[in-house]
């Protein structure tokens, strides 16, 4: 079977299953969603057997290993540097606050207002 007919066709299997969960808008909630998710089943099996489909389940496999080896920061590394940022943004506020009233008094008394 040709490329371009089997994504065709994976992309118009998940289209009926939206279109299905549209369609059966009177019925039970679950049927519905069953509507949807057996489209997308079937379009991702049928994109499975596509080049560009195999470069997309490997790319999604490549990134599921790299991000198991992610380290996370302990709970107490999350702490101290959540206060860090605070307390940054604090003096920032501080200082972007003095640079303000600065501005405002220079520019108040040039105009000849202060």
């Amino acid at each position: 079977m040709n490329i371009n007919i089997k994504l065709s066709l994976s992309f118009l299997l998940f289209g009926a299953g939206l279109v299905g969960f549209y369609v059966l808008s009177g019925e039970p909630v679950v049927l519905r969603i069953l509507s949807v998710l057996v489209g997308l089943g079937l379009a991702i099996a049928v994109f499975w057997t596509t080049p560009q489909g195999q470069q997309a389940f490997s790319f999604l496999n490549d990134a599921i290993t790299e991000a198991k080896k992610v380290v996370w920061p302990t709970r107490k590394e999350t702490f101290q540097m959540t206060m860090i940022v605070f307390i940054l943004v604090v003096l920032m506020a501080i200082f972007l606050a003095f640079v303000d009233i600065s501005f405002s008094y220079i520019i108040n008394l040039i105009l000849g207002r202060g």
